[in-house]
């Protein structure tokens, strides 16, 4: 057999021939510092209640939602991301409920903040859990008015800030909403506050449990948000929109959805070399944790999709199963 003249100088598998060997050539790490937990916290729940279509994940009220953060501490979390799920009866055409500042997500935030100032509070600026439409804007007949639409982001932004959110992150898509919420921030006094921007938000099929999480699935009725999301057979199009919110005032920008979109967050990486952010999405997340629990996967295929996110470019990830990981796992 003939072999290569290197062959016997270049064996690969010298690095592999123990779990210490590979940990410590490993070009990639993940740790708890990476991960994020997103919350969805429900008006006049009391306890938790289960999410069908995300196994193990629940709502929580108010009444518990310390308790669930706490725990989440104690397993090694240092940021959050918190989402609403308010009363049907409060959603209406324009979102106002968004913009009353004592709403349950600013009542939450202020709350939490007061109990672990050390965390970090991510706060989704968006309207669609509060339009009776499930749109992320304001409707004017069929379709969305960008700029009225701006006018309440900065507002909804700035009440986020002043109950302690230490990021708000504007998951929309209307054009030009990073320059107006920071102008808006700055104008109130919040001049230290992140702006985390969906910057890459691909109108993906991989949201509906997200949907079904904080109620604006029903809302929707089968329409679209194509006017506003990326297409998701762009690439370039996702350079140009994180270029312009850098721009505009954005400190991170944020990919989503994530596994699907690796060659998206490698790109944006690459390309401007700051803070990047993914997001395992609701769908991303259901899916293999309905394998894991059908036994089609093993467990550590969770933390195979994350540390992959890592390997693209990610900074940090915000996962449903951040905790749990950090439960079974040495992170």
């Amino acid at each position: 057999m003939m072999f290569n003249r290197k062959f016997p100088n270049s064996r690969l598998r010298r690095l592999r021939t123990s779990n210490n060997l590979i940990d410590l050539v490993s070009e990639t790490t993940l740790t708890k510092h990476d991960l994020i937990q997103p919350f969805f916290i429900k008006e006049g729940l009391k306890g938790s209640e289960a999410i069908d279509s995300m196994p193990k994940i629940s709502r929580h009220g108010l009444d518990i939602i310390s308790s669930k953060v706490e725990q989440a501490i104690t397993a090694g979390i240092s940021s959050i991301a918190v989402f609403p799920v308010i009363d049907s009866n409060k959603k209406d055409q324009e979102g106002s409920e968004a913009l009353n500042p004592n709403n349950l997500i600013c009542s939450a935030i202020s709350s939490l903040k007061k109990q672990f100032p050390e965390i970090i509070i991510i706060a989704d600026v968006a309207l669609d859990p509060y339009t009776n439409h499930g749109h992320d804007g304001v409707l004017k007949g069929n379709k969305i008015d960008n700029d009225e639409t701006l006018k309440l982001l900065g507002e909804q932004a700035t009440f986020l800030a002043d109950a302690g959110a230490d990021i708000v992150a504007p998951s929309d898509m209307m054009d030009g909403r990073i320059g107006y919420i920071r102008s808006k921030l700055d104008e109130f006094n919040h001049k230290d506050t992140i702006i985390l921007s969906y910057a890459a938000k691909y109108h993906s099929s991989f949201y509906g449990p997200f949907r079904d999480a904080v109620g604006s699935k029903n809302q929707l009725q089968g329409a679209s948000k194509s006017s506003y999301q990326m297409n998701i057979a762009n690439s370039d199009e996702a350079l140009h929109e994180v270029a312009l919110d850098i721009e505009e005032g954005a400190d991170i920008v944020m990919v989503k959805p994530s596994m699907p979109y690796l060659d998206i967050i490698s790109k944006i990486k690459n390309t401007f070399k700051m803070p990047t952010f993914a997001y395992q999405v609701s769908g991303e997340y259901s899916m293999l944790q309905n394998a894991i629990d059908q036994g089609w996967l093993e467990k550590e295929v969770m933390l195979e999709s994350l540390l992959c996110l890592k390997r693209a470019g990610a900074d940090a990830i915000l996962s449903y199963s951040a905790v749990e990981l950090l439960k079974e796992f040495d992170l």
